[in-house]
């Protein structure tokens, strides 16, 4: 930890002598990007050693202008008539070979594709609309909400026809179904310019450019804007772990063989990635922590994003990126010669920035090796997240669903799993996510159901025992998890109402079809199928945190977790909550251990009727405590709690009572 500090404060000092405060950082890319200033367009471009520059704008066709530059190691200043506005560009050099070569330049806000011609290469766009044009934000930022409940979406996805949806038909017919089911977080994925559609964003070819199969800038504040005046934060799922392996459209293609100090990225085997087929930036070069941390800052000021999902974390903190890891929770894992520091410091500048700039941020870490401090703030120490993802929560349902028997399934397993974070080091908790969706896995609908989901769906019919256990089990899944597994939850776009099937971007493999890369949102407005007492229960689980706040408090008790009868009760704030998994048996009168004395009542049943269950619990039934052994004596308690009161506990099936 001292390395760290240290490093954090040296980095910090370096960057103020380079006149580049963190804590007023200029907005660099108003410099950097092609913008408008006082006389001529300027463009400052970081400089390749050993090469010539050229800069090109079109008129009729591309036309080649002739650029006067400086002598500066780092820097050139180019001056150049005034482009107007939607005009494409490009920047030419010549490699040391003697070959000129185009590329888009690396703060472009926009770029495009003429998407009639398949693999054409990306243009850069000159932004700068005139202001009739320019979309002006009309309603402030929501409150930053005590416990996030988010809904993770895909824009380009989000269309119920087989294509790529835009983010205006996003803001208007998606956002009002997310705020319908009571989430106040959005967290968008792709949003940042990606030229290969099926990476689902994450290979990042621009930075500074939203991504324009979409829309263009004006369109995505147009989605945040909304958002807002819905009460939605809005989160980006921003990507600083590595960059496309493109030359032609990304930064890769200013790497010409420069030394480190000179390109994004390390050379050599440290500078890529060998699983993701992507490069890896040098986090120890300040030009780079320069260009990632103004990225931030261009997200959060220009389109008033709320936060950022951070990807690839423990990619970045490890030189071995957690390839082949078993993390065991060993401290020696985490803090050795393997930690890259230089990475660590620019998260900790990053989250410093970000808190700065918007200190209701709310910034997520995407790790999976559970580093202690990743979720502390940096004045501590820490990394500086408000959270880090729950990764391995999910791992554990898709073992259990896919490789145990109901009745193998342990409660000490689960509960284990469910809450095993440290303590004040905030998690999102998730019972799946994109991941799951994606071909070559299922969700857990789609595992639970399977083929019934073609055919057992409809209410017109009693439902197939498949489909009366996989819609229960489904609801059971996702709302212990989101009730036990963290102090956020996270849901990805169509689970919440069991969507089929998996997900396919257009490739080659399946002739460039857009059939599986789309979310039918008919299936769940239709009055006649099941998917709606899905969508249903997860609308009410979010009203429930709505109501009682139980995400945020800090009483997280587990009571009971009984091998035999498959049964997990605790308590979360003032609720209890008790889950039957056993796949039979249901229990009349079970006894059940809580701290406050009095009456409780059912606040929220699985089995309920409008959730697609057979109503077997009464809603107006009060459940009176008794007192269990010697005040203050838990071991003489019932469970170690000092009340008790009795339920109904149908086989499977869960309640939440106050």
């Amino acid at each position: 930890m001292w390395i760290r500090k240290s490093s954090l404060k040296d980095m910090k000092e370096a960057l103020r002598n380079l006149r580049l405060d963190i804590k007023n950082l200029d907005l660099i890319e108003k410099k950097e990007a092609l913008s408008t200033v006082s006389g001529p367009l300027q463009l400052r471009k970081h400089r390749l050693s050993g090469t010539s520059m050229d800069g090109m704008a079109p008129t009729t066709g591309w036309k080649r202008m002739n650029l006067v530059f400086g002598v500066l190691k780092y820097q050139i200043l180019v001056e150049i008539q005034q482009f107007p506005h939607n005009s494409r560009v490009k920047f030419r050099f010549m490699q040391g070979n003697g070959v000129w070569v185009d590329r888009i330049p690396a703060w472009i806000k926009y770029a495009t594709v003429d998407p009639a011609s398949f693999g054409a290469p990306y243009d850069g766009v000159y932004w700068d609309p005139p202001t009739s044009e320019r979309y002006e934000f009309k309603f402030p930022r929501p409150p930053k909400p005590n416990a996030p409940r988010i809904y993770e979406a895909h824009v380009g996805m989000s269309s119920s026809e087989p294509r790529v949806n835009s983010y205006r038909e996003f803001a208007d017919n998606v956002l009002p179904r997310i705020r319908a089911n009571n989430y106040n977080t959005v967290q968008l994925m792709a949003v940042i310019e990606h030229s290969y559609y099926a990476s689902f964003g994450y290979h990042v070819t621009n930075f500074f450019a939203v991504s324009s199969r979409s829309g263009n800038p004006e369109d995505l504040k147009y989605l945040i804007d909304k958002a807002h005046s819905l009460g939605l934060c809005v989160l980006m799922d921003v990507v600083h772990s590595h960059a496309s392996n493109n030359v032609t459209d990304g930064l890769n293609g200013f790497d010409i063989g420069q030394s480190a100090q000179e390109s994004y990225f390390h050379t050599g085997d440290r500078g890529y990635h060998n699983l993701w087929d992507s490069r890896l930036f040098n986090y120890a070069n300040w030009e780079v922590l320069r260009f990632l941390l103004s990225n931030l800052r261009w997200w959060l000021e220009e389109f008033k994003f709320d936060g950022f999902r951070f990807d690839g974390v423990t990619s970045m903190l490890y030189h071995h990126h957690g390839i082949n890891m078993a993390f065991t929770g060993d401290y020696h894992e985490y803090f050795s010669e393997a930690t890259d520091v230089d990475a660590v410091v620019y998260l900790m500048l990053a989250n410093h920035l970000i808190h700065n700039i918007l200190p209701d941020a709310t910034v997520i870490a995407e790790d999976v090796s559970g580093m202690p401090g990743l979720g502390r703030p940096v004045s501590e120490g820490g990394v500086g997240f408000d959270y880090r993802l729950a990764m391995a929560i999910p791992d554990k349902w898709t073992d259990d669903l896919k490789n145990k028997g109901d009745l193998e399934w342990s409660m000490n397993e689960i509960s284990w799993s469910l809450t095993n974070r440290r303590y004040t080091e905030k998690c999102i908790a998730y019972a799946e996510s994109h991941d799951q969706s994606i071909v070559g896995d299922k969700t857990i609908a789609f595992i639970l159901m399977d083929k019934e989901m073609y055919s057992g769906m409809s209410c017109l019919t009693e439902a197939p025992p498949i489909v009366d256990r996989g819609i229960a089990l489904h609801k059971m899944i996702h709302f212990i998890t989101m009730a036990l597994g963290g102090e956020g939850y996270l849901n990805f776009m169509g689970n919440e109402f069991g969507h089929p099937e998996w997900i396919d971007f257009p490739r080659e493999g399946n002739g460039w079809s857009y059939d599986m890369c789309r979310r039918q949102w008919n299936l769940v407005d239709m009055e006649h199928l099941r998917y709606k007492f899905m969508n249903a229960f997860d609308g009410a689980m979010n009203l429930l945190d709505e109501k009682y706040s139980f995400l945020a408090s800090t009483k997280q008790i587990v009571s009971s977790t009984n091998e035999e009868e498959k049964v997990i009760v605790f308590e979360r704030g003032d609720l209890v909550f008790v889950f039957n998994f056993h796949p039979e048996n249901t229990y009349d009168g079970y006894k059940v251990g809580c701290d406050l004395p009095g009456k409780y009542r059912v606040a929220l049943d699985s089995d309920a009727l409008e959730f697609g269950g057979h109503g077997r619990v009464g809603h107006d039934v009060d459940h009176f405590t008794s007192p269990e052994g010697m005040p203050g004596v838990p071991e003489t308690n019932f469970n170690n709690r000092p009340n008790s009161f009795k339920v109904l506990s149908p086989a499977p099936h869960m309640c939440g009572l106050r």
